[in-house]
């Protein structure tokens, strides 16, 4: 992304983006999948080490607690898998891809 771009409180409202513009736009992010049936943007994360893996899970959480939208984590010795999701319509939601995007550029 050229600029920085924010996520947009939700509180329901809003409606998750169709299934045919998820495909499209999951393809920029090669390392993460669409989960369908669980409606939400996935990707694993394999790290050399504990304090390498809480390293990348804090500055996950720096990063979504700013944005005001939390990604579901599964966190162990060497390994985190991040999920993105909407909560509040139960979908993927623009807040999703800004949030994969910020979590790319944490690992750059």
């Amino acid at each position: 992304m050229s600029k920085t771009i924010h996520c947009v409180g939700c509180e329901g409202g809003i409606e998750a983006l169709p299934e045919s513009e998820i495909q499209a736009r999951i393809a920029q992010y090669p390392d993460w999948r669409y989960d369908a049936g669980k409606r939400r943007l996935t990707k694993t994360i394999e790290f050399k080490g504990f304090l390498k893996t809480m390293s990348f899970v804090n500055a996950v959480a720096w990063m979504a607690n700013r944005e005001m939208h939390h990604p579901d984590l599964e966190v162990s010795f060497n390994r985190c898998i991040v999920h993105f999701q909407t909560h509040a319509v139960d979908g993927v939601t623009e807040n999703d891809f800004i949030c994969v995007e910020k979590v790319e550029a944490l690992l750059d």
